[in-house]
């Protein structure tokens, strides 16, 4: 998909659901049709036999997308919930993005962009008078959102975003047929970019020469393990730990 994330698209018919957790008895007729025609207009635009989608909020609620797209396959990146809360908090606190912004807004429903522009305008200017100079929202949108938000700080907030996903992930994906769903951990990918960019080709029946693959994964790296840890100190990793530890242990990530 020409866009890092489309969760304009997905929440299109649901607008007003409190959260990004659509349950899958939301996925109406007119909502299944509304995706799967832009789905078509990217295989159309790009000639693709195969259109990848990595619209972090979908992982809250995987039996959703399944009823939309039911023949689905799914790669589901585990990565180190610490690093991803340092990497997160950086989203929360960012400067405004104009061309970032032009990106994403060709692929806001003509109908819903008054709703979003007036959402967005508010929590730029939040962003402005928040102690903590974090917009008011910022990633997947988890249910109950609003009172985490008092409850908990920005680290810890990131924290439970990453542990929200991983976990309903893990509940989903348990009920579908492990030939369509292929996991693996960022760190490994990373690391090893030819042979698990190979496995996940394999997995989707798709064949290319050894040479496609080493120039496709070219600007992979391992630059960013660790990087999110490294942006917080000894207490607040121990805070998290207690926060999302069981979910961190699950994927051997507590240390």
């Amino acid at each position: 998909w020409p866009c890092d994330e489309i969760n304009y698209i997905w929440r299109h018919g649901n607008l007003t659901y409190p959260s990004d957790e659509l349950p899958y008895t939301l996925a109406y007729s007119s909502v299944k049709k509304y995706i799967s025609k832009q789905f078509d207009w990217v295989a159309e635009k790009y000639d693709a036999s195969i259109v990848i989608e990595k619209t972090c909020a979908n992982s809250l609620r995987i039996p959703f997308v399944d009823e939309v797209i039911p023949e689905a396959k799914y790669i589901y990146i585990v990565r180190n919930g610490i690093d991803v809360t340092g990497s997160a908090k950086l989203r929360w606190t960012a400067k405004l993005n104009i061309q970032y912004i032009l990106q994403k807004v060709r692929f806001v429903p003509l109908l819903d962009l008054p709703y979003y522009a007036l959402r967005y305008f508010r929590s730029r200017v939040y962003r402005l008078l928040s102690r903590e100079s974090r917009l008011e929202f910022w990633g997947p949108s988890l249910d109950g959102m609003s009172q985490l938000l008092k409850k908990y700080n920005l680290n810890e907030i990131c924290a439970l975003q990453w542990k929200k996903c991983v976990d309903n992930s893990e509940k989903a994906f348990s009920k579908i047929h492990n030939d369509r769903v292929f996991m693996i951990r960022y760190e490994d990918l990373v690391e090893n970019p030819v042979e698990k960019i190979s496995e996940i080709l394999n997995y989707m029946g798709i064949s290319a020469p050894d040479s496609f693959i080493v120039d496709a994964v070219d600007s992979i790296s391992t630059k960013n393990v660790g990087k999110g840890r490294k942006s917080l100190n000894n207490n607040e990793i121990e805070s998290l730990y207690t926060l999302i530890g069981d979910t961190l242990k699950k994927y051997d990530y507590f240390q």
